[in-house]
């Protein structure tokens, strides 16, 4: 078939969109409503499918909100950075003007979608939402605010795995201790990109946790939020609000623990933390994959 057939510019102009979405970011923060949404259930059956469908095209777009509004806010910095200039949507062929208006577009998508749940969720993706335009948008900027930038990530987080519980239940305590751990997680995991990030967000005046305080110590900080929530889901486990069976995952502390002093002992340098977010990210995976397992047992 010939090129000027299967290569029509709607095909050219949706390429250059989708190559600008952080495709490996937005997958992985699918993972705590999803989780928050089978808890919910319990028992999850075929019937169950639709909502979950729906729930997940709807946090796919607003997570895709969130990281183009960060990356619309933050062009100039990006750009000045030789870690992330080659990256940035402007050197994909799309125009500032066109990156607000899909942002707009993905937001109110996503929150059409959430408002086939009800006020609740669609109440819950709008804080969402607000977070990211405080964090982001220079009018705000808690990415430049010490604290705020980890209070926004840390309600974020949280808030993140309610909006999938509220799906299929009211928010109860229950909701309320299982969102503890997925909020700790991500505010720990925001300190791990500050640090990874710093010498960028230093060059550009940001004044992140990291740069305010120093990477050493909101490593230590890091770390203790890790050991928190680790030590939440062992005790959400002893306790029975989520299966019992699933105690042996603070087996995974240690080695978590050993690869976060690999990373303290070759000096925070970018590719020492990128290879702890990595490996992080994987022991994750497993904790994520064991408790949706427990549900089937």
């Amino acid at each position: 078939m010939p090129a000027s057939v299967v290569d029509f510019p709607p095909t050219r102009i949706a390429s250059r969109y989708l190559s600008c979405l952080r495709v490996p970011e937005i997958f992985i923060l699918q993972g705590s409503p999803l989780m928050g949404v089978l808890y919910a259930i319990a028992r999850p059956g075929v019937e169950h499918l639709a909502p979950i469908a729906i729930l997940v095209a709807a946090n796919i777009l607003l997570v895709a909100h969130i990281f183009m509004l960060n990356d619309w806010a933050g062009l100039t910095t990006d750009v000045a950075d030789p870690n992330r200039a080659a990256t940035v949507f402007t050197s994909r062929g799309v125009h500032r003007r066109e990156m607000s208006l899909l942002v707009l577009f993905l937001l109110v998508v996503s929150l059409v979608l959430f408002g086939r749940f009800g006020p609740v969720t669609l109440g819950l993706a709008v804080a969402i939402a607000a977070l990211s335009a405080l964090y982001s948008l220079p009018v705000f900027n808690w990415k430049g605010k010490p604290i705020l930038n980890s209070v926004a990530h840390l309600a974020g987080g949280a808030l993140h795995f309610l909006l999938g519980y509220s799906v299929m239940s009211a928010i109860d305590s229950r909701g309320l201790a299982m969102a503890s751990f997925f909020g700790l997680s991500f505010a720990a995991g925001h300190l791990i990109q500050e640090i990874r990030d710093y010498q960028s967000d230093a060059r550009n005046a940001i004044s992140t946790n990291a740069v305010t305080f120093g990477r050493r110590r909101m490593f230590i900080a890091s770390a203790m939020l890790f050991t928190l929530a680790y030590v939440v889901l062992f005790v959400l486990a002893l306790r029975g609000v989520i299966p019992r069976s699933l105690t042996f995952l603070i087996a995974l502390y240690p080695v978590h623990a050993r690869w976060s002093l690999g990373a303290l002992r070759a000096g925070l340098t970018r590719s020492s933390v990128h290879r702890l977010q990595t490996r992080y990210r994987a022991l994750y995976v497993v904790i994520g994959l064991a408790m949706v397992a427990a549900l089937f047992q």
